[in-house]
Formats: C-alpha cells, structure tokens, sequence
C-alpha cells in the first residue's frame, strides 16, 4: 500500500514542475454551511489541474531505455495534459489515448503540451483499452491515470500542502475518479495528522465507490453520465480502493445539478472558474451531504479548471436554473390584438426580465382562435419564481414550466 513516505519523497520531484496552489478562506462559503471554509486551489495549477504532479512523479522514474520508448497513457483531458507537459520537460515522447467525446478544449491543450493524441472509444475505460494495445504494440510505459504508487504519491503532495498551509484543519473533501488524488491526500494527512478527516466525493452518474466500500470489493457501473468528465469512471483502482479502505472516512455523491450550482456559485461570488470534477467536493460541503460542526474547519479540493465552453455555458444555464435564476414557461393566449400586452403586464408588474418571446399560432393542440407563447425568463430566485407563477394564475393564465 501506498506509504507517508513515498508521498514526502515526491515533494521535491513534484516541485520541480508543479506550483504550492494558494488555499484561501472563502468568507462567502463560510457565511453559506456555517463551517470555517478554506478553498484549495488546485484548479491555478499549471495546465489547469493536479494531474501534473503524479505525471511528473511517475514519468522522472523512467529509465533511460523507459524514456527513449515514449510512454502512453489514457485520459479524458487531465491527465492527458499533465502526461504531455511532464513528459515534454523531460524530453520523453508521449502519445495519449483520449474518448472520443473529450472536451475539445482539453483535446487542443493536450496536443499543445506535446502530446500525440490519438481519439478512441466512448469513456475512459474504452480509451484505457486502446492505450494499453499501444502499449504493448509500441513498447511504451503505460502511465496509468490514477492505478500507480508514484502517480498516487504525486497527487498526495496537495495533502502535504494543505497541512504547510494549514496544520488546524478539521476535514478535507477530495473528488474521487479512479482514486489517485484522494488515495495520495489521505495518505499525506494521515500521515501528518490520524484525526484530520477525509471526506470523498463522487457523481451520482459515476458513483462506484460507495457501494464498492459496502461490498467490501470493487464494482464497475455498466456506463457513466456526468457533467463532471473528469472523474467519470465506471470503476475504482485496485490499488487506490485498498487505500480508499483503508484512509478515507467517508464517501457521498452529488447530482449534475448540485454540481452545477457549486459551479455557478463558485464563478459568480469567488470570480473563480472550476470544471465540473472540480466542483464536486464544493458541492458536498453547499448541500451538507456530510454532517459537520459549526465553525469546523473544512477544504474543498478544487481540483480542476480546464472547462469546455460548450460545456460551461450548459452548466451555467442549469445552475440558474436550479436556483431560480431563469425560468421558461408556455401558456396559451387569445389570439386577439392586445392579449400579448396584458401577459406582458404581468411579467412587468412582477419585475421579471423577458429574454426572449416565441409566438406560435399553428400549434394543432391548441384551438384555432388561441395562440401558443413561450417564454424565457430571468427571475431572482424560488421565492420570485413562485410569486409570478401565482400571479398569473391569478390572471386565470393556465402556465406549464418547461425548465
């Protein structure tokens, strides 16, 4: 198993490319749960994630035989560029192996790092499969994502970090993938300190690791679906679960829409820009998926930052969505000169913004002498939302919410 000892013998090998990312107090986030919340700001970390650190760990024990063969790995982004930066410092060919629905973002920084990347299968495990054929064909290193004593202890060099920053932390909440980065931080912390508590996260659309832990072996979910791309899994590593086991306290999920929210809170009141694996652990502490005191001292690792923009706008929608920042509704309106402007009176009496109008009279499920509208909304919150709902239904308006 993955010792304390491997982990501190990182620290210098990692720190030779990898930044000490600032942990800040976030007055907002301890107004929000009530705890006192530091941010680990992992997502500043050069190529916009911790991967670098178990890349660089991994890749600097090469051989010399290792490094004139290139490695190769598989990713859906992160890893992929902490490989391909790594491995280009060291003058190490790679070739990275990512799923074909990889953020495109992330796909053009990989190949800027120095990267060949070659774009296979659906998910991760897919792209595993490819990479370990190239492995094989070409006689590469195979750097394992999060599966890798050396990747996990690289990982583990945030925990070491956290405790430098802040040696009176109570608990820390850490995203799980495949296992790596919790597996590396709960062996610094425990390490440093057996009573910090570590606290893991997953997806709901990834979760294997929970039930894994209550069957007391690992299980593989049959697909993945989750906003947060960088940790969707279907399965935990051998040797991270034997750590996760071992180390970690507890493990919780959260829904795409509470990742969302952690995400859009996080960009509008900390002006900072997290990718959806790097909001997770944000997310658990916003919606108390674990029980904490009042004033203890918690870290969210915020991991990553490398956000497709397609991908972002969609999840800053959801966000307002969810917390009742936009709103769009149907209802059926006589079609008669004047019958938009009273709607319109009603939007305006209750103060809410119009962003857009659609008008449609040749809907068959309504009455031909009737009108179809839709409409997108900006509200200000639930409350807003269920104050303009119950005007209009006290205008006799028969509304559906559509989002």
């Amino acid at each position: 198993m993955l010792s304390f000892e491997a982990v501190l013998a990182a620290q210098d090998t990692v720190s030779e490319t990898a930044r000490h990312t600032p942990l800040d107090y976030s007055h907002t986030f301890s107004a929000m749960t009530g705890a006192d919340v530091h941010l680990k700001l992992e997502l500043f970390q050069r190529t916009g994630s911790f991967k670098v650190r178990g890349a660089t760990n991994r890749i600097a024990s090469l051989s010399e035989s290792e490094r004139e063969a290139g490695v190769v790995t598989a990713s859906a982004g992160n890893h992929a560029q902490g490989v391909a930066l790594a491995a280009t410092r060291i003058g190490v060919d790679s070739k990275i192996v990512m799923p074909e629905r990889a953020p495109v973002s992330k796909v053009k920084a990989t190949r800027s790092y120095g990267g060949d990347v070659v774009l296979y299968g659906r998910d991760y495990d897919a792209a595993a499969e490819r990479a370990h054929e190239i492995e094989r064909e070409e006689d590469r290193t195979y750097v394992h994502a999060f599966d890798d004593e050396r990747v996990m202890a690289g990982q583990g060099t945030i925990g070491l970090e956290i405790y430098e920053d802040l040696p009176s932390v109570d608990t820390v909440v850490v995203p799980i993938g495949g296992g790596g980065l919790i597996s590396g931080i709960a062996t610094a912390l425990k390490g440093k300190d057996e009573d910090i508590r570590v606290v893991g996260v997953q997806a709901e659309g990834a979760s294997s690791v929970a039930e894994s832990l209550q069957k007391g072996h690992r299980i593989e979910r049959d697909s993945v679906e989750t906003i947060a791309d960088g940790i969707a899994t279907r399965t935990v590593g051998e040797k991270t679960f034997e750590v996760i086991s071992e180390r970690v306290d507890e493990v919780v999920t959260v829904s795409d829409s509470e990742i969302a929210v952690a995400l859009t809170t996080l960009l509008e009141r900390s002006k900072t820009l997290a990718e959806g694996a790097g909001a997770v652990a944000l997310a658990a502490v916003m919606e108390e998926k674990f029980d904490f005191e009042d004033d203890e001292t918690i870290v969210p690792a915020l991991c990553g930052g490398n956000i497709d923009l397609n991908t972002l706008t969609n999840v800053i929608m959801r966000g307002l969505v969810e917390t009742g920042r936009y709103l769009k509704i149907q209802t059926v309106l006589q079609d008669r000169p004047g019958a938009l402007e009273e709607l319109v009176e009603v939007l305006t009496r209750e103060q809410v913004n119009i962003y857009a109008i659609e008008h449609d009279r040749t809907n068959r499920d309504v009455a031909m002498s009737s009108a179809e509208v839709e409409l997108d909304l900006e509200t200000r919150g639930p409350d807003h939302v269920d104050a303009l709902l119950d005007a209009l239904t006290a205008e006799g308006y028969e509304v559906d919410v559509l989002v």
